[in-house]
């Protein structure tokens, strides 16, 4: 495997991470009974930009299959 793949792995790894903590939070923060609307959308909205980031380094260890 090249290094990088290994550093696009890795990277994936991290954003995972990043992206299941933030789940953790959200949850906690909507089971709240003063819950910020604005914090909860903020983070929901760097969750999907994280989902996003994950899915573009995705493609990216997907060789091109000629047609």
């Amino acid at each position: 495997m090249s290094k990088i793949a290994e550093d696009i792995k890795k990277r994936i790894i991290e954003l995972e991470v990043e992206h299941r903590d933030l789940d953790s939070v959200i949850d906690l923060l909507s089971k709240s009974t003063q819950h910020e609307e604005l914090q909860i959308r903020r983070l929901k909205k760097r969750r999907l930009q994280l989902k996003d980031h994950i899915t573009l380094l995705r493609m990216q260890l997907v060789p091109d299959i000629p047609a």
